[in-house]
């Protein structure tokens, strides 16, 4: 009986000890994690062109197709591949040209591209837009100008999700002066009318914007502020 009640006891000791000690681990993501580690371990980047002077600093690259990308640059206008890299061309040559600061695709219709003029990198020495905002609803075969001409540096362009009518523009303004064209735009009409959402100041301009992923109602935007003298 007494050896019984001492084995009972053991065993139960055991389980209780067991019981303490935690499982390992059979949390999927670090296994996820190395695969990708391994996965881009070998990912290498490499100059595609177009070879060209001057700086870019807007780029976008097609959801549906991703072969398809387009590029802003900062004296050339826009070029676009159709083919991963391989060959450029640029397709705004016979409607605008200068100085690009951002570029935008429909996520609802790759066909649809909005472009904004003005260099979006902030320094001494830039270059800015004279025309504003421009659209291409067929895959930029051709252009119409769509406004906001006094912004002179349009820095990013978010596009509605599911309309492509609904368009934010974040646009600097004079970067060396006073503007009261500086702020957020939004357009429902696919960029006949705009409205300006929101403004700080005349010596504020907005340099960034985001949206929360899929939700049109959450934004972050930044500003920058500028005088005359320096940025």
């Amino acid at each position: 009986m007494k050896r019984s009640l001492l084995s009972l006891l053991i065993l139960c000791f055991s389980l209780a000890i067991l019981a303490q000690k935690k499982p390992k681990s059979t949390n999927s993501n670090s296994s996820k994690f190395e695969y990708d580690s391994l996965l881009y371990s070998n990912l290498k980047f490499r100059e595609i062109g177009p070879f060209r002077g001057g700086r870019s600093a807007a780029v976008v690259g097609d959801l549906k197709d991703k072969n398809v990308f387009y590029m802003g640059a900062t004296g050339g206008g826009v070029w676009k591949t159709q083919d991963g890299g391989s060959n450029w061309k640029n397709i705004s040559e016979k409607y605008f040209g200068g100085t690009i600061g951002a570029v935008a695709i429909a996520p609802s219709d790759n066909s649809i591209i909005y472009v904004g003029e003005g260099e979006n990198s902030m320094r001494g020495n830039v270059s800015e837009g004279k025309d504003g905002i421009w659209k291409s609803e067929d895959g930029g075969r051709s252009w119409v100008n769509i406004g906001l001409k006094n912004t002179r540096h349009i820095t990013r362009i978010i596009i509605d999700p599911k309309n492509s009518d609904i368009v934010w523009v974040a646009a600097s303004g004079h970067l060396f002066g006073p503007s009261d064209d500086r702020g957020v735009y939004k357009t429902t009409d696919g960029g006949k009318n705009w409205k300006k959402v929101l403004f700080s100041n005349n010596q504020a301009g907005a340099i960034d914007l985001s949206m929360e992923v899929g939700n049109p109602k959450v934004f972050l935007c930044n500003y920058l502020a500028s005088n005359q003298n320096s940025l």
